[in-house]
């Protein structure tokens, strides 16, 4: 017998397993509010040169805001006013429009700028003036954040192989929360920079720790209905978030308001049970048997766990060394397990970087941001739904390698598409093929790692892909080159992550590995066969 027969009998998808989706749901709420907040924390408002150093005290200041402006801010080509230089000194004949100002000679802005503070009251860009010459700075806050990512993902992916996924996710909590405050309250950059590090550091454990311990509760039969209901949440609360930015207009209120899901989340994580699958593998039968009893209680087949003692547990999950403590490295020492490693590695990378690529660039679409960004998370949705009627059909392989492959196709035609509501709803069509991509890729990955390994492989796997994030608002700025150079670099990573996919092993309908050698020694179809011998055997 082995631990997916043990859940199968005492329902491995019933009243339980939902009570786990749902006490994770406020710290993976958390996710889509951080991981997009830099999509309105640090909008740039349109803004100009602050002119108060033109005033000669006579003409200048009898003048309307309008004229000021008109003899102190030389205009764009589309008419509306630099917003990075202003005139040497006031041009009053300007008022008469009888010059260009083309020749005319300009300065940087002297003392800081004036923004438009109607639609944003406040953002990181208008606080601490990061325009023109600080342009990057304010890129950089998205890359500096998805950085904490990719270092918490190798950080929590060993904490949660080494010490548990419950204790694992508690530290994760703790951090977002202390530091997800924090950064409400910083009062320089740096200090703003260092706290969204740190945020992202305990954000990642967040979101691959909690998917783990939801699908190690759950049985083959229904491991794919259990990882999309997992990711829907992902969906709705991306499409919440412009709402809520649309009201807190202040960014210091919206970092807070999106940290504060947190608070909840370390009063659910008391009730939230261990991975048995985890406890059997490091030998702790005793307290194994204890939630599956706990867990066939609430689903009510307490008849089977009387029959099972700890045992009997301590057979249903064969670890090749008990007393092993495994690490990154045995992701590498052996030839199944470096191909696994590499490939993964290279679809989580095109996948993470393809997704914020179109994510992060909401305002990139000519239309209203808000609208923009609840247009993209609404458009999730339909992809659960192509993701969860094709992946037990056609394979995980073929969606896999497919979804990645679309995206790129999506962002190549829109590189030949003018700005407007043709381009955003092709955008929009990159979103939901990027998302169905994610949403397989999580469930595919879990699925290709043994149990040992889980977490440090995911956390491997997620320290790739949140590298491919943390470049993207860099790619983002290529634009300046070239404005359709960002969208030609992530079409040539999709590319490449979907030609990676297809030398993936299948593992539809399989039994999740268990050991390395499960992955070393045992095709696909080797372990269908098993996990079927064993269902009959039983």
């Amino acid at each position: 017998m082995k631990f997916d027969n043990v859940l199968s009998e005492i329902n491995g998808f019933g009243t339980f397993q939902f009570r786990i989706m749902l006490l994770l749901i406020f710290g993976r709420m958390c996710l889509p509010f951080n991981f997009l907040l830099n999509n309105f924390i640090a909008v740039v408002p349109s803004h100009h040169c602050n002119i108060d150093s033109l005033d000669d005290g006579s003409v200048f200041r009898n003048l309307s805001v309008a004229d000021r402006l008109i003899v102190s801010i030389p205009l764009e080509q589309d008419g509306s006013p630099n917003p990075c230089e202003m005139f040497a000194e006031p041009q009053y004949h300007l008022l008469l429009n009888f010059s260009s100002t083309n020749a005319l000679p300009t300065v940087s802005c002297k003392n800081g700028w004036i923004f438009d503070n109607s639609t944003f009251k406040s953002t990181i860009a208008s606080e601490w003036d990061l325009v023109c010459d600080k342009k990057k700075m304010n890129r950089a806050i998205a890359t500096v954040f998805f950085i904490g990512v990719m270092i918490g993902a190798v950080i929590s992916g060993y904490l949660s192989d080494r010490f548990g996924r419950k204790r694992a996710i508690l530290l994760c909590y703790i951090t977002t929360t202390i530091f997800g405050f924090a950064s409400a309250f910083s009062y320089n950059f740096m200090l703003f920079a260092a706290m969204r590090f740190f945020t992202g550091v305990g954000l990642s454990g967040i979101s691959i720790i909690s998917y783990v311990i939801c699908l190690e509760w759950v049985d083959i039969k229904h491991r794919t209905a259990a990882g999309i209901l997992m990711s829907l949440d992902w969906s709705i609360f991306t499409a919440v978030i412009p709402l809520i930015a649309y009201f807190l207009t202040d960014w210091r209120h919206l970092t807070a308001a999106v940290t504060a899901p947190q608070l909840v989340a370390l009063i659910c994580w008391r009730f939230l049970p261990e991975s048995a699958r985890w406890l059997i593998s490091n030998g702790n039968c005793n307290l194994a048997h204890s939630y599956l009893r706990k867990c066939a209680q609430v689903n009510k087949r307490q008849e089977f766990m009387a029959e099972i003692s700890p045992q009997v547990l301590s057979k249903v999950i064969l670890v090749e060394d008990e007393s092993k403590k495994y690490s990154y490295a045995d992701l590498l020492r052996t030839p199944n397990m470096r191909k696994l490693a590499v490939l993964t590695g290279i679809v989580w990378f095109a996948v993470a970087s393809t997704y914020y690529g179109i994510s992060l660039n909401v305002s990139g679409f000519g239309v209203n941001i808000y609208l923009t960004q609840f247009i993209f998370g609404i458009i999730e949705i339909p992809a659960k739904a192509i993701v969860y009627f094709s992946v037990d059909k056609i394979g995980r392989r073929l969606v896999q390698a497919g979804m990645v492959l679309l995206t790129g196709l999506c962002l190549c035609c829109s590189m030949f598409i003018p700005r407007g509501d043709f381009q955003t709803a092709v955008g929009a069509l990159g979103k939901m093929f990027s998302e169905a991509a994610f949403t397989t890729l999580y469930l595919y990955s879990t699925e290709l790692y043994p149990t040992v390994l889980r977490q440090n492989g995911l956390g491997y796997c997620s320290f790739l892909g949140r590298l491919g994030v943390s470049i993207c608002p860099l790619i983002l700025l290529l634009e300046d080159s070239w404005a359709h150079l960002p969208n030609m670099v992530f079409f040539l990573v999709a590319l490449a992550g979907g030609v990676s996919a297809s030398f993936l092993r299948e593992t539809k309908n399989t039994r999740l590995p268990e050991t390395i050698d499960d992955v070393e020694f045992f095709t696909s179809e080797e372990l269908l066969l098993i996990y079927n011998k064993n269902k009959n055997e039983k």
